[in-house]
């Protein structure tokens, strides 16, 4: 059996996880009813009343929620309590200027810091240990959330952000740092620079490490096993539903617990919104049905995943994802970034001498996501100087990493050089091997 942050929600019974998800569900459903005009009008254009949902069995009469959605609600749209009730937003980046902005009053926190207390603890964390936080903070929901949980936990909380990797590697020797929360990536660039600063795993106290956000392999999660001799342990989440905790990953690492007990479940078929039997594969639905200022319900995540029931080695009792196993959209996860082609091409729409046809080459060395847009010069820009096509790519890149938060490598190409397609343009090269 392992240890529990909650072993009674956590180890609850099928029958009693039920009950409590309908009945949550309910007044979850009277709440977006009478708070979010723009769900109930959903909700008439559905025929449905919350009237009509007595429980879980009733959740499929409900109308989806879309990223869509929270961009034409942007930025109030969705909230379900007064603003002075709320104490926190976070944000992902816009995918086309505009962002997803999440509410949360002290009571969403509280919960937040809950879940992600449960994934800490599901690592092996308790209040003896140093959680050393290297996710980003500020809007980004990975270093406010796994800080929160940290402290509930009653660890001694390092709250780095990310970058400094030298720095990083001296406060976790200097202060004995036992839990690592990262990005995988940076998980194993931390480690890859600990062994070329001359040290290895005996010369930290690393146990445990945290890591989401991004895409990332088995052969990825042994390969930072090894570099800092820790267990790997795989967390999900979601800025829009809450962020990190959503699920998190037992020691048995063979999916992650989602906490039924705030987030109920579903898998759909992408192309007709079916919900399918357990077991299937699909994409992800959430309702959350204890968040009070932006409770979403029957949200689409567009990650393809599997849900199973099988009795897991740990004793907890909530049903288990399987890691994302691809997208029903053309969403990118770049460095732990939420990165749409249309973000891309909104950039270039401005620039007079690049065209809009364009290319996305992401690959993975070294356990680090490179990033690079090759973009047509126009016809006119073909007589330009080398100088003045290099301050193009440059404005470019600037404007790329305005938007995006991250940095891409710009090389301007000849025009026509981009292969066309007949069909849809193949505006993605995704060389990484993440499944």
């Amino acid at each position: 059996m392992g240890k529990y942050w909650n072993e009674e929600i956590e180890c609850m019974s099928r029958e009693d996880m039920k009950k409590l998800q309908s009945e949550r569900l309910v007044a979850q459903v009277r709440h977006v009813w009478d708070n979010v005009p723009y769900y109930r009008r959903l909700m008439e254009e559905k025929g449905v009343t919350p009237d009509d949902i007595n429980g879980i069995e009733d959740l499929h009469k409900l109308p989806f929620l879309t990223k869509a959605d929270l961009r034409d609600a942007y930025p109030y749209g969705l909230l379900a309590k007064p603003l002075a009730d709320c104490v926190r937003i976070q944000s992902t980046s816009g995918t086309t200027g505009k962002r997803v902005v999440a509410f949360y009053t002290q009571h969403d926190i509280d919960l937040w810091d809950d879940c992600c207390a449960r994934a800490i603890t599901a690592a092996g964390g308790t209040r003896e240990d140093v959680c050393q936080v290297c996710y980003g903070y500020g809007l980004f929901t990975g270093g406010p959330g796994l800080n929160g949980g940290s402290h509930k936990v009653g660890c001694l909380t390092l709250p780095m952000s990310s970058g400094n990797t030298e720095r990083q590697i001296q406060f976790m020797r200097d202060l004995g740092s036992t839990i690592l929360c990262c990005t995988p990536s940076y998980a194993a660039y931390i480690g890859e620079t600990l062994h070329d600063m001359g040290y290895g795993p005996e010369d930290i106290k690393l146990k445990a490490g945290i890591f989401g956000a991004e895409p990332w392999t088995e052969e990825m999660r042994h390969e930072i096993e090894r570099l800092l001799g820790i267990k790997a342990y795989d967390i999900y989440g979601l800025t829009e539903i809450s962020g990190p905790g959503v699920s998190f990953e037992c020691e048995e690492q063979t999916g992650m617990h989602i906490n039924e007990d705030h987030f109920i479940a579903e898998i759909i078929d992408p192309n007709t919104g079916e919900v399918l039997p357990e077991g299937s594969k699909g994409e992800l639905v959430f309702t959350s049905i204890t968040k009070e200022a932006f409770p979403l319900l029957r949200y689409r995540t567009r990650d393809i995943c599997v849900l199973t029931r099988k009795k897991c080695s740990c004793g907890r009792t909530l049903v288990k994802m399987s890691k994302p196993m691809g997208r029903s959209d053309d969403m990118l996860i770049i460095k732990g970034v939420n990165v749409f082609p249309s973000q891309i091409e909104s950039v270039l729409l401005k620039m007079s001498k690049a065209t809009p046809n364009y290319q996305i080459i992401v690959d993975r060395v070294n356990n680090t996501d490179t990033f690079e847009i090759r973009v047509e010069l126009s016809d006119d820009m073909l007589s330009d100087t080398i100088k003045s096509i290099e301050d193009l790519e440059k404005k470019i890149a600037a404007d790329i990493h305005s938007i995006l938060g991250i940095r891409a490598k710009i090389r301007l190409v000849e025009p026509k050089s981009i292969p066309r397609s007949e069909g849809k343009a193949v505006r993605v090269i995704d060389k990484r091997k993440l499944v």
